[in-house]
């Protein structure tokens, strides 16, 4: 046969396909208590009852379960995203520099995954007081 020209064909779209995305609650929650407890002076997340209900799963070897999203509420709208926080402080750290590392590294961490943070409240529920152990006769 004759010279026959090859032609390709473009597998590559000029656009993306259209759509939406939602990053749900329980997303945003995970993503706020991981960056709320790598906060120095916080200890724990949560109130009193979910720390009670914690410590008999811990008793009862389920200790991960509830652990991801305890403490947090998140409602996100239109990729804005209000975050609620409960958390425990450790006894020496003042309490507006741990709620204001608190905010920036929740908003730091929800905003890596392209959101938007209109607000978060933090109810700090309780201080962590180290109980000296007693001296060894």
């Amino acid at each position: 046969m004759g010279d026959e020209a090859t032609q390709e064909l473009s597998v590559t779209p000029a656009t993306a396909a259209g759509g939406t995305t939602h990053v749900s609650d329980e997303v945003v929650e995970k993503i706020s208590v991981a960056a709320a407890r790598s906060v120095p002076g916080v200890v724990e997340l949560g109130g009193d009852v979910a720390r009670f209900f914690n410590a008999v799963l811990d008793k009862v070897g389920l200790d991960q379960v509830g652990d991801a999203r305890r403490g947090c509420s998140a409602h996100v709208t239109n990729g804005a995203a209000v975050v609620n926080l409960v958390i425990v402080i450790e006894a020496g750290h003042a309490v507006p520099q741990v709620t204001e590392a608190v905010r920036i590294q929740v908003t730091e961490a929800v905003e890596a995954y392209g959101l938007r943070v209109d607000e978060i409240n933090i109810r700090v529920d309780d201080v962590a007081l180290d109980t000296p152990t007693p001296p060894t006769p």
